[in-house]
């Protein structure tokens, strides 16, 4: 069994390290094996001969992450429908292995950008403007040289900063209101509702990835995205039930459901001057399967 010592620096910095494999996988599961690796390798490690244990650990995290993606990018390829990364519900009382959950941001918005990036860049650009990597450290992670890091690191500030920044999420309290009404109208189909509700240009991600049905393509416009729930309420005659009651998901104010069929989803809100801006919706089963018994 490996010392007191080995623990208390690996156990200092999982918060850390999470964070950092979530924000390359986008994947619970994942994190969780990789975290596993990683203790795994530090565990017969002389700490005596590691400069920094904090170091080391992120750049094994790192690796671990960045070959994971690369596999993953070529899966994602043929991935049905949209994207979505495997949603996290904050604990009202985190766990020590849950904290990274409040503390780092792993908000949607986020993932979804990152997604956007190369796997070099995206590991690239988390260690330096992250972790504070120096370019020849990173260099040693992607496997670049130092300059062409720099580039990396330069052209995903750039893709980045031309996205518009997630509006800051509200209060679970003060996400209600909205967040009923929209439950009330897509069930019960109101248009008009809906469209009160929703800001001009919402966006509406239903992940399903081929298992169970979902809308294939990301739906933009507050008249496509009333569209659908309205389309979905009249192919089913749901029983009337107050919304579920609202939690964290990836920082954002959302609930997790069953439909009539059986199948799981949460649903995070981005919320913008009072109107819905996002609504990020997983069914995938694939992806809720560390939910177990969250829907109470």
């Amino acid at each position: 069994m490996p010392p007191d010592r080995h623990i208390d620096a690996f156990e200092g910095e999982r918060r850390r390290l999470a964070g950092l494999a979530y924000r390359m996988t986008g994947s619970v599961a994942e994190t969780e094996d990789i975290l596993q690796q990683a203790w795994l390798r530090f565990a017969g490690q002389d700490l005596a001969a590691l400069d920094s244990p904090a170091r080391w650990l992120t750049t094994v995290v790192s690796r671990l992450s960045l070959d994971h993606l690369k596999s993953a990018r070529r899966q994602r390829e043929t991935y049905v429908g949209a994207w979505l990364p495997e949603p996290l519900l904050e604990s009202p009382e985190p766990t020590p292995e849950q904290q990274w959950m409040v503390t780092e941001d792993v908000s949607i918005a986020l993932i979804l950008l990152l997604e956007t990036l190369s796997p070099e860049m995206r590991a690239a650009f988390l260690l330096r403007d992250a972790f504070d990597y120096e370019f020849e450290e990173i260099a040693q992670v992607v496997g670049r040289t130092p300059a062409t890091c720099r580039q990396l690191v330069s052209r995903a500030r750039k893709r980045l900063a031309g996205a518009e920044p997630p509006a800051a999420a509200p209060s679970l309290d003060a996400a209600r209101p909205i967040i009923a009404a929209f439950w009330e109208a897509s069930r019960e189909g109101d248009m008009q509702r809906l469209l009160e509700i929703f800001a001009e240009d919402i966006e509406v991600h239903t992940d399903g990835g081929g298992k169970v049905p979902a809308a294939i393509n990301v739906l933009s416009g507050a008249r496509r995205a009333a569209g659908l729930f309205v389309g979905l309420a009249r192919k089913r005659q749901l029983p009337q039930r107050p919304c579920p009651p609202l939690q964290r998901i990836n920082g954002a104010p959302g609930f997790v459901s069953v439909d009539p069929a059986g199948v799981m989803q949460t649903t995070a809100v981005s919320l913008r001057n009072g109107r819905i801006a996002a609504l990020w919706i997983v069914r995938n089963p694939d992806k809720l399967r560390h939910l177990s018994g969250a829907t109470g």
